[in-house]
């Protein structure tokens, strides 16, 4: 399953009853699509700063399993699939010891920062998608 992401769960990252807040599941998984891209050779600082193109998130969805706690090493596996000519979702799941914990998705559209319109995936993007949309096994593996 594509790209795959390494984090042990830190103390700010739960609630009073000491497991992940719910919010930080999906901040979880947006680390691990920075990773990503990073891997990838994107220019992550360039990628956010969204000057020509920006990819907001129209849609996310988190499910609990288990529940994850400060110390916990996890894994992030991340699927990204291309939905169409400007759209693109990212399929997620957390591991704690080779166990489903947790599995999100985010959906995303390409949009031109000017019109606010949509607008084709690039290039740099559809590499992306090309790479971690195959399997991988190993945390950051190269093709």
């Amino acid at each position: 399953m594509g790209y795959v992401y390494e984090h042990q769960i830190r103390f700010h990252e739960t609630d009073a009853a000491g497991v992940v807040y719910f919010a930080n599941g999906l901040v979880l998984c947006h680390a691990a699509y920075e990773a990503s891209l990073a891997a990838a050779g994107l220019d992550v600082g360039a990628f956010f700063r969204a000057e020509t193109v920006a990819y907001p998130i129209v849609h996310t969805s988190m499910d609990y399993r288990r529940p994850l706690r400060c110390g916990d090493r996890i894994t992030i596996h991340l699927t990204p699939t291309r939905l169409d000519d400007s759209g693109f979702e990212i399929q997620y799941q957390l591991k704690l010891d080779d166990a489903l914990a947790a599995q999100g998705v985010t959906r995303h559209v390409c949009i031109a920062v000017d019109s606010r319109r949509r607008a084709p995936l690039p290039t740099d993007l559809e590499q992306w998608l090309a790479r971690w949309g195959a399997a991988r096994s190993q945390p950051g593996e190269q093709p």
